[in-house]
């Protein structure tokens, strides 16, 4: 359960900070939450009702429930035992996006317990409309009832690239080769992420940027990371592809590609003799990845006779978690106008605490407002 202390001074490495919010999707956890959850996710877009239905069915085999908020309550134990470990007394809170806990009466309990300058951890590490903006626009309406109260949020940045996130995923990478046994020398690296519609990818990021969108440019940045390190370790080298998964618009929305099973076709085809999927996309196991990667991709797979291991997500992995505590420690001395370090692998971009007006743009309603977001300068 999350901290319910009341405010306290703040520890000077985390001043001006006096609690710490985990912002999460959120997922359901009884047969009777899928249809509600999976309508607060797709509301306004005109999902049709029978195609929730159709995916509503791929909680079955998972006891009709998600993973995520389990994992959620994981991270933040381990979040209490490394703040502990530094003896940093920070108050934790969880919010979701889309099921209990919502964001909303979390932050109602922030505000309750007298704390006024929040610093929130995104379970998602990249930069698009859906994994970075969207969350901003929820966390203003969480917040913006409180603000004649005094309470702001910062973030901390964007953090695919830190050496952290990128060690949980080559020690993952690195053990799912071990599973090949031989075959692991010659296995292929297929990095997977969710898909998005390509419109949403090519503006993620701030301006001036590639045609490809940060979305994209980051994910490649973090497989090369994650090659060389595994390259570094086993003293070999490896191919990579990036592959996507996930996908849920319509048939004429272009989205980004290949698709997994669509990949694993192609590399069966060219003589690969071995597949590691890499979800580096994903903080943690959740349905995207249970579903789609270890339900579907390996029955691909295996239909296709070819060898596949999947490596673990970063979940707790003690890097990611130190990582995350670092991040936050960053993200105050910032906040108190000092100029701390912000490490990323070699070739990754930097993260920013606040975004572009025209970062990651909302195609659908490009009037909402968002927090953490730079004022935009008059022309």
């Amino acid at each position: 359960m999350p901290d319910a202390a009341p405010a306290a001074a703040s520890d000077p490495r985390t001043a001006p900070y006096d609690a710490l919010l985990l912002v999460s999707f959120g997922g359901p956890e009884q047969p009777a939450d899928v249809m509600p959850f999976l309508e607060n996710v797709t509301r306004g877009r005109g999902i049709p009702r029978d195609r929730l239905a159709a995916v509503a069915h791929h909680y079955d085999d998972f006891g009709g429930r998600s993973p995520i908020n389990d994992q959620c309550r994981e991270l933040l134990a381990a979040l209490r035992t490394e703040l502990d470990s530094r003896s940093i007394d920070l108050p934790l809170y969880w919010g979701n996006r889309n099921w209990d806990p919502f964001l909303g009466p979390e932050v109602e309990r922030i505000v309750a317990d007298g704390h006024r300058r929040v610093v929130a951890v995104l379970t998602s590490a990249y930069p698009s409309y859906s994994s970075c903006r969207q969350y901003r626009e929820n966390l203003f309406d969480a917040f913006d009832p409180q603000s004649a109260s005094g309470v702001t949020v910062d973030k901390i940045r964007h953090y695919s690239d830190h050496p952290g996130f990128v060690t949980a995923s080559v020690d993952a990478t690195n053990a799912a080769l071990d599973e090949l046994g031989e075959l692991g020398d010659d296995a292929r690296l297929v990095f997977m992420t969710h898909s998005i519609p390509t419109a949403m990818a090519t503006t993620a990021g701030p301006t001036p940027r590639r045609p490809e969108g940060g979305y994209v440019d980051w994910h490649l940045a973090v497989a090369a990371a994650v090659t060389r390190g595994v390259e570094e370790r086993r003293g070999r080298s490896y191919a990579f592809d990036l592959a996507f998964c996930s996908r849920s618009g319509p048939p004429s929305q272009p989205w980004l590609e290949p698709d997994v099973n669509d990949h694993l076709a192609e590399l069966k085809e060219a003589g690969v003799p071995a597949v590691v999927l890499v979800p580096i996309g994903f903080v943690s196991d959740h349905m995207e990845v249970i579903y789609d990667l270890d339900t579907e991709a390996v029955e691909t797979a295996r239909e296709l006779g070819m060898p596949l291991a999947r490596a673990a997500t970063a979940g707790t992995h003690p890097a990611f978690v130190s990582a995350l505590v670092d991040l936050v420690l960053e993200r105050a001395a910032a906040a108190r106008d000092e100029e701390p370090a912000k490490p990323v692998v070699a070739g990754g971009p930097v993260g920013w605490y606040d975004c572009n007006p025209d970062c990651c743009t909302n195609l659908r309603e490009p009037g909402r407002q968002a927090l953490c977001q730079r004022v935009a300068q008059p022309v």
